[in-house]
């Protein structure tokens, strides 16, 4: 009986996403408007798991609370934006190719300065208070405050403009389904990233150190391989996802803002907070949850929609208190 318990609870997770997409099936009055709904819930949640990724990591390897993430989502985005003012024709041309060479341009450019953001980040802000909680709430917190007013004084303190390619405009009408081009580009990219990242974390050297480094730090210390080089590249690289997940989201929205990294914070730690901290898997499926909670949610009922991916977290905590996909006791 114990082992039958045990195998039902590491196999019920899995089942999560179908349960609440069959629920939205139910709920909602027709299947043209579920499948439009079900494709732009997996796009938000694509873009949220590219921005949450790095950050799961970093807590689950460095055991870092940091409250200063969505600086890089800011800075990225607004990098973008820069990078792609010029390109102004580029974007407007009648041509995929050019349009998705200007984002992929935008995007590697948003990755890089991110990416060198996050590095000087950890080792002025967050180095000096390893271990210690409470002041890097403090402290982080303070850092994404600093770089709100530092984008307001090099892009001003207005909303600015991200208008989407040519290309990438409008939907595909297949009957009744109207599945707009974007959010299909956007779940492309988040299955590649997370295959990348899967690949990365179980079939190479470096992500074995990785996922030891979160479940045994101390035994990869003794094993003589450097835990704090693994923990300066994984904050770049978070950093740099984040940086990459703050241009689709400005695409998504087409317009960024200093503070629409802040304001996605909450979502980012209720997606962590629901896969379980330190978890690849767990942020990809809770960032899924969340993308597909709120849209349906936001159809039947938009009053009630702020608190519905509040209340799945609340609920899968009482169920799972460590998260559907936990990576080890902490």
């Amino acid at each position: 009986m114990q082992i039958l318990n045990n195998t039902l609870g590491k196999k019920l997770p899995q089942f999560v996403i179908p349960l609440v997409m069959l629920a939205g099936l139910i709920l909602v009055p027709n299947l043209p408007t579920w499948i439009t709904l079900t494709v732009a819930g997996l796009a938000m949640g694509m873009m949220i798991f590219i921005m949450a990724s790095g950050l799961t990591l970093v807590f689950g390897l460095m055991d870092v609370m940091n409250f200063g993430h969505g600086v890089f989502i800011a800075i990225g985005a607004f990098v973008a934006t820069s990078v792609l003012l010029p390109m102004a024709d580029w974007m407007q041309a009648e041509n995929a190719a050019l349009n998705l060479l200007a984002i992929g341009i935008a995007m590697a450019a948003a990755a890089l300065v991110a990416g060198l953001l996050g590095w000087a980040f950890e080792r002025i802000m967050i180095r000096p208070v390893y271990g210690q909680h409470l002041k890097q709430i403090l402290i982080t917190t303070g850092g994404l405050i600093i770089a709100e007013q530092l984008i307001h004084a090099i892009w001003g303190p207005e909303q600015i403009a991200l208008p989407r390619p040519a290309s990438l405009r409008g939907a595909w009408i297949f009957g009744d389904v109207a599945i707009e081009k974007f959010r299909v580009i956007a779940v492309v990219l988040g299955l590649l990233i997370f295959a990348i990242m899967w690949l990365v974390l179980n079939r190479s050297k470096i992500g074995l150190l990785v996922r030891a480094g979160v479940e045994n730090p101390e035994m990869v210390e003794t094993l003589g391989y450097k835990i704090r080089r693994l923990f300066i590249g994984v904050f770049v690289v978070g950093s740099a996802l984040a940086g990459l997940g703050g241009v689709l989201w400005g695409l998504y929205q087409e317009t960024v803002s200093a503070t629409m990294g802040a304001q996605l914070m909450v979502l980012i730690f209720i997606v962590i907070i629901i896969g379980g901290l330190g978890s690849v898997g767990g942020c990809f499926a809770g960032a899924l949850l969340v993308g597909l909670m709120a849209n349906y949610v936001g159809f039947l009922a938009p009053k009630i929609a702020l608190g519905a991916n509040i209340l799945l977290m609340v609920l899968i905590l009482l169920w799972r208190p460590q998260g559907l996909f936990p990576v080890a006791s902490r």
